[in-house]
């Protein structure tokens, strides 16, 4: 019986759930030999599959560009697929905002890495990211959404 109430965290599987990456200026923009800027947006999102098997996604958009012009844009997605039973409500916030993604995150990283050098570019290395402080200022901005 006790067996039954004990809290169960797993992971089932990580897997790369999308990936895309356009040079819509290439050949001429590898020319130009000015420095790129590159700006890098992250999320997370948790979606239950069924009964106590949630995935937990983290995605990645780096958009490099010279001026106006992008030189690449990478879009990324890398999942994992978790086992989560038994834990009280107050603990599945974080365990999905904060556990799951650092699981995800590392496998993101070197997706993107290699992408980027696959195309022919020095490799973008991702920061590591605190998910621990990315999920309290979402925590903070939610409770300010419903305060106004």
């Amino acid at each position: 019986m006790a067996d039954q109430d004990t809290p169960v965290f797993q992971i089932q599987r990580v897997y790369l759930k999308d990936m895309s990456l356009e040079q819509p200026n290439s050949p001429g923009i590898l020319l130009d030999q000015s420095q790129p800027t590159v700006d890098i947006q992250l999320g997370v999102e948790a979606t239950p599959v069924s009964d106590g098997i949630i995935e937990v996604a983290v995605t990645a958009n780096v958009h490099t560009r010279i001026d106006d012009r992008t030189v690449f844009l990478v879009e990324a997605k890398q999942a994992g697929i978790f086992e989560i039973r038994n834990l009280p409500e107050d603990q599945m916030g974080p365990v999905l905002g904060i556990a799951c993604p650092q699981i995800v995150y590392p496998y993101l990283r070197g997706n993107v890495a290699d992408i980027v050098t696959r195309a022919g570019f020095p490799p973008v290395h991702l920061a590591e990211i605190n998910f621990q402080a990315m999920y309290e200022q979402q925590q903070v901005q939610a409770a300010g959404g419903m305060a106004q």
